[in-house]
């Protein structure tokens, strides 16, 4: 298993109840696949552009034990949920 960490912002349009079960279907994945090593939820900021045409997003950061495929998935995940607006998965040496 190899450590990644991976950042996702969500929509800031989106109400709190489908935006807590698009992040609780990420976690789920992870837990099924992996363990989770931390959760940062850093709330709603201002973006620093414009992206998909909205100015603020829920941003969180999850750091993860997990083999590639669960990536794969995971970032699969990421393309078809609408309320995602960015992402990034980077694998972290120790």
């Amino acid at each position: 298993m190899n450590n990644y960490e991976t950042i996702m912002i969500l929509s800031g349009k989106v109400d709190d109840e489908a935006r807590k079960n698009a992040f609780e279907k990420f976690v789920k994945l992870l837990n099924e696949n992996g363990t989770i090593n931390k959760i940062e939820e850093f709330g709603k900021r201002k973006l620093a552009y414009e992206v998909k045409k909205e100015n603020e997003a829920y941003y969180y950061v999850i750091n993860f034990n997990s083999n590639v495929d669960c990536v794969s998935e995971l970032e699969r995940q990421y393309r078809i949920t609408d309320e995602v607006i960015k992402y990034m998965t980077i694998k972290v040496d120790k």
